[in-house]
Order: C-alpha cells, then structure tokens, then sequence
C-alpha cells in the first residue's frame, strides 16, 4: 500500500463521516525501517512520523531534519523516566505519559530547557497486565495532575487489544477525552485506523502499510 493510497483512505473516512477534510493527521511509523525507505517517504512531501525509542530516534533525526527542517517528530512508544531528558530535547510531540512519576519528571524537563513538546495521556482501555497506560477509572484523576504540573497534554493516546473491536475502545477514549476537555485523540493503526478516524482520531499511527514490513533481525 502507497502514502498516497493511505492518505486517499483517510480522506474518505472523514467525507463518509462528515468530519472536515485534513483533521486527521497521519503519523507514519518509521521505527526499525532502514533509512532508505523512511527518506523515499519524505521525499514524497510526508513530514510526521513516530518513533518508538529515544536511542533509535537520536541516531536518525537529526540529520534527517538538517535536510528536511519542517519535519515533525513523534514519540508514540513507552518512555524512561532515565531518557525523558533526551525525549523532551528530539521530540515534537510524546504519546505515552503514562504514570505519575513520569509526569513529574516531564515537568522539571520542560523547565529546565524551556521546551516543551505536545503531550498524549496513554489509557489502557483494554486494563491489560503487560501494556502501559493509566487504567480508565483513573484517568480523570491523572489529566487533572498533569493538569497541575502544567504539561501541555492535548489529548489522548489508545491501543486496544489485538482480539477485541478496536471501535469499543476508541468510544470510550474519546468519552474520556471529551468530559475533561481534550481535543487530541492518538488512536488507530494499520489495521483499523478508519474506524478510528470514524470515531474522531485526530492522529493515527501507520507504519508497515506504508514502509513495508519491518525486519527486526
């Protein structure tokens, strides 16, 4: 599947859905992708992307960023309190704040360099013991301390489990989002990301339909 044939995809997700044309921007997913294919994608005009490890981010962006300047980096997979440094110094926007010790350490950052990227609160709607994410009946409690420690959250980042209906999950994220006030909704992937654009996603997340699958040897 091309950029060009996603893109078209999304677009019409949002005319069927009556949504504005351009309200979901598309994160293309260049973790593990040789560099070769993630500079055909830029040089195709594509200018976000996410990436799910500091350390794999330092060693790609910023020389991709020296030739493409208007680029816009995401950080969509878990963070370390011990790279928050790094992460608030690279990245444009962070998905995953996920846990009160995180936020904290979030916050002393972004006043120490007088940066600070777009922040997504990670919910783990699906309450699954191996994934991260604050769990749905705390998460009110969460935004309001992020809130508190004035991190510039603008929303609200998902990802389901893989055996259940992805729509169940982006309903209730966006339920969630909606009663405190959050306009950002990080969900959908290659998958179903229609079904999240249906629902209001305002970012969704591919990577293999439009790089090719990924070899983590």
């Amino acid at each position: 599947m091309s950029l060009n044939e996603i893109k078209s995809r999304i677009q019409k997700a949002e005319e069927t859905t009556g949504r504005p044309v351009g309200s979901t921007q598309l994160i293309a997913v260049s973790k593990v992708q040789p560099n070769e294919r993630v500079h055909a994608v830029l040089q195709q005009g594509h200018r976000l992307f996410g990436e799910n490890k500091v350390q794999e981010a330092e060693g790609k962006w910023p020389d991709f960023k020296k030739e493409f300047p208007d680029t816009k980096v995401h950080l969509i997979g878990p963070l370390q309190t011990n790279k928050v440094k790094n992460a608030v110094a690279l990245f444009d926007a962070i998905h995953a704040v996920d846990r009160p010790k995180l936020a904290k350490k979030l916050a002393t950052e972004i006043q120490s360099q007088g940066k600070a990227p777009d922040m997504f609160i990670q919910v783990n709607t699906g309450e699954e013991e191996q994934k991260a994410g604050v769990l749905p009946a705390e998460a009110d409690t969460f935004i309001k301390e992020c809130f508190a420690l004035d991190l510039p959250i603008i929303g609200l980042m998902v990802i389901p489990p893989v055996n259940e209906e992805a729509s169940l999950h982006f309903a209730l994220l966006r339920k969630i989002a909606e009663r405190n006030g959050l306009t950002g909704l990080s969900m959908g992937m290659s998958g179903d990301f229609e079904r999240a654009v249906a629902l209001g996603a305002t970012h969704v997340r591919v990577g293999s339909a439009i790089f090719g699958e990924r070899d983590y040897r």
